[in-house]
């Protein structure tokens, strides 16, 4: 069977993928399945940067075709961020409780009409003989002024969904799915599958 490696240790990731290429005949792997210790630092200052950089670099060092992603929140009244800190906003020793509080701190007095914000991701596929390509997604929201929901995970609880009527973390799996920011790159790069499997000979 024919593998593909997603640059993440993240298992939630992984299986988004799965659904993806399996029923392709393509097998998925993630760094967790590889013996290698790989840990590519971000320096990108884009999404799209650290997304290029952590699949063609895990490319090369392991000569097969790769798919990364690098994604977070962009909230308008903070102008952007934490945008590609989302994950270490908070400082060294960043949960998401204390990224969320440092959010959720940074707009007191901030209104809802201003509240508005958006979760971004874009893929990289990048491999041997392959042309590095992006795909990015995006899904707009508006930030709550306390967490709402236990589904999900990163600000999930505080990033309401107008079109749903709650916030992420109380959509289920599927329903982010469909809507997600990650979702959302994820179709883009179906569209394109057929025509990279070719050229790649996954």
């Amino acid at each position: 069977m024919k593998e593909v490696i997603i640059a993440t240790n993240n298992a939630g990731k992984g299986k988004d993928f799965e659904a993806l290429f399996t029923p392709l005949g393509i097998k998925v792997l993630t760094l967790n399945d590889i013996e290698q210790e790989i840990d590519v630092e971000e320096t990108g200052k884009t999404f799209e940067e650290n997304a290029i950089l952590k699949a063609e670099e895990v490319s090369k060092l392991l000569g097969k075709t790769v798919i990364a992603d690098d994604s977070g929140l962009e909230i308008d009244a903070l102008d952007g961020a934490p945008g590609v800190y989302s994950a270490r906003y908070a400082g060294p020793g960043s949960t998401d409780d204390k990224n969320i509080d440092k959010a959720l701190g940074a707009l007191t007095g901030v209104e809802e009409p201003e509240r508005t914000a958006r979760f971004r991701c874009v893929l990289a596929i990048a491999g041997p003989g392959l042309e590095t390509e992006t795909f990015s997604g995006s899904c707009e929201g508006i930030i709550l002024k306390e967490r709402q929901g236990t589904n999900g995970f990163g600000y999930d609880p505080i990033f309401y969904v107008p079109s749903k009527k709650r916030s992420m973390a109380e959509l289920s799996p599927e329903e982010k799915g469909l809507i997600s920011h990650r979702g959302d790159a994820l179709a883009k790069l179906r569209v394109k599958l057929p025509q990279l499997i070719q050229k790649v000979g996954l």
